[in-house]
């Protein structure tokens, strides 16, 4: 149960450390803000894998720590503004 609360709040810290380091404007909810945070944890950690070639036992896909996870955030929320205003 620790666990669990421990990976919403970084979720929630990452997305909205993302949110304020992209300028421009975000509508996203707390639910959106929360995905993007963990969305941006797992690019981190496939990130923090293919540069440091660490944890291969653990796979490419994994959760990294909240440098990490605000970095692969902030990827994962340019991406999907720059998708949104292809979009329409």
């Amino acid at each position: 149960m620790s666990a669990m609360f421990g990976m919403i709040i970084i979720g929630l810290v990452a997305g909205y450390a993302a949110r304020a380091l992209v300028p421009g404007p975000q509508k996203l909810g707390l639910p959106k803000t929360f995905l993007l945070g963990l969305v941006g944890s797992f690019i981190g950690g496939f990130l923090g894998y293919l540069i440091f070639n660490t944890d291969l036992e653990d796979g490419a896909l994994q959760a990294s720590g909240v440098i990490g996870s605000i970095i692969g955030a902030v990827i994962a929320l340019v991406i999907y503004l720059q998708w949104k205003k292809r979009k329409g």
